[in-house]
């Protein structure tokens, strides 16, 4: 590669500019490296290898010039969300950055939910949670680019409704993206190279262009760093445990007023008034849970924070924002989750109603919403 290609150049696996000079910057390769095919960065090289990252952080206003750009443009805007964390990987206000060119909403790891789930009703509930955001979207794809369930139906989609345009894929960090433009440039490109894919946030640093063989480009843009999920304030090592990569067991707990669960040391869910019922958990079966009485739960953390309630671990836990409180009222007759962004969410079993606090670090959405199972 000569210095011109390496000015011109972006990364194979993540589109960051390239260079030479300077290590800890984006997009740095070593010399002796230049000659390697696929051309990518060290961080790349890394992940790949090694399953390391090195902490990279791209400026917020970056990513929004980036969206609005699409509105200038004649294009297929395919908006890739976790069905895991629903509303916190929609990209919210998505309408105003794209302008009049339509969304496809193609909804990933549906490997994930309970096995049986009702696949008519769970398109209906997207389809419906969408509208309520104010995203307007010609067809929802339901898809686990990872296990390659219902990708036939992500191409269907692309075929059906792209035509003569280029194709930009969104979506926040960790939604599987990365996995999923391989896929379409295996089956629309003959390109040989692949997108850098990882669990860390961030992967993908720059908008990536790949010329499909029409003389369109799929472009895959940088995930959106959210900071009200979990999984963008947990340390690394905990993501393995957050990220669930097989299907989801429910966890159901009986409980009677004033009763505490503790989901290792992220969470804490304090069923304050309501008749005895019943709690499902929809989280990854990595995180242990801890039931106690209400009046001894902050004993408890106190003393068995990051040791018997972990992940994290106690001394991971200073570098994560202290726990604030959410209070909420479940309906009678309602049939509700309580969702968590970036963990999960817990469903309301019974209609007979209850009031109950959720403790998060600071910032993480927690919110009611109708429910997904």
């Amino acid at each position: 590669m000569t210095k011109q290609q390496l000015e011109q150049g972006g990364c194979a696996g993540c589109g960051v500019k390239l260079q030479t000079a300077e290590a800890s910057k984006p997009g740095y390769i070593p010399e002796t490296a230049l000659q390697r095919e696929p051309v990518i960065c060290q961080r790349c090289f890394r992940i790949k290898n090694y399953n390391d990252a090195t902490t990279v952080t791209i400026d917020q206003d970056d990513f929004i010039k980036l969206l609005g750009g699409i509105a200038n443009t004649e294009s297929l805007v395919v908006h890739i969300v976790d069905i895991f964390d629903f509303e916190g990987s929609l990209i919210s206000g998505l309408q105003r950055f794209v302008g009049n060119n339509p969304v496809l909403l193609v909804v990933n790891k549906i490997d994930l939910l309970p096995k049986g789930i009702n696949l008519n009703r769970l398109r209906n509930w997207v389809q419906k949670q969408a509208k309520a955001q104010g995203l307007r979207v010609l067809d929802v794809v339901l898809c686990s680019a990872k296990r390659n369930i219902g990708f036939e139906h992500v191409i269907e989609a692309l075929g059906k409704h792209r035509g003569k345009r280029d194709v930009y894929v969104v979506g926040a960090t960790n939604v599987g993206k990365s996995t999923l433009i391989n896929r379409l440039i295996h089956d629309f490109s003959d390109l040989e190279r692949e997108l850098t894919t990882s669990r860390y946030p961030g992967t993908t640093l720059d908008a990536v262009h790949i010329p499909l063989d029409d003389g369109h480009d799929i472009i895959d843009t940088p995930g959106i760093v959210y900071a009200h999920r979990m999984t963008e304030i947990v340390p690394r090592d905990v993501l393995q445990a957050l990220l669930p990569d097989k299907p989801i067991k429910q966890l159901v707990y009986q409980l009677n007023e004033q009763q505490t669960l503790f989901i290792g040391a992220l969470a804490r869910f304090d069923f304050i008034e309501g008749d005895r019922q019943s709690f499902s958990l929809y989280m990854s079966n990595a995180l242990p849970v801890h039931r106690t009485k209400l009046e001894r739960a902050d004993e408890l953390y106190a003393d068995h924070k990051g040791v018997m309630l972990a992940p994290p671990k106690r001394e991971q836990l200073d570098d994560i924002p202290a726990w604030t409180r959410h209070r909420l009222t479940i309906r009678r007759g309602a049939d509700t989750d309580i969702y968590i962004s970036g963990l999960g969410w817990i469903h309301v079993n019974s209609g007979a109603g209850a009031l109950i606090d959720i403790h998060v670090p600071k910032g993480i959405r927690v919110l009611l919403r109708d429910a997904l199972i």
